[in-house]
């Protein structure tokens, strides 16, 4: 199962994290992996093209594992508009997470 933790300070997602394996399907075709992937990686690329703002990341090395935190020395305008991209992130997983909830579980 994949495990999404979801961290907050003042009601704002301040980092997420990834681990586990949904083992949904066979290793290339497991479509929860690899929509949480999309997603996640997506969003992490989206702040860093849009916002221009490089997230403190950690990745498991044979997959399994992503950590994303958002620095906090940053304006308050990239705060904002991080904070619309990660809602948008959390809303495609809640989204995920109906359909397959066998295999994905978000805790916020």
């Amino acid at each position: 199962m994949i495990q999404v933790a979801i961290s907050r300070s003042n009601k704002k997602i301040t980092a997420f994290e990834i681990s586990g394996h949904a083992d949904s399907g066979p290793y290339g075709y497991d479509l929860v992996c690899a929509g949480v992937s999309a997603v996640s990686f997506g969003v992490i690329n989206a702040i860093h093209e849009l916002c221009g703002v490089e997230l403190v990341i950690e990745e498991g090395r044979e997959g399994g594992y992503l950590y994303a935190e958002i620095p906090t020395t940053l304006p308050e305008i990239q705060k904002d508009n991080i904070q619309i991209l990660l809602q948008g992130m959390l809303i495609s997983l809640q989204t995920i997470e109906r359909e397959y909830e066998k295999f994905l579980k978000i805790q916020q």
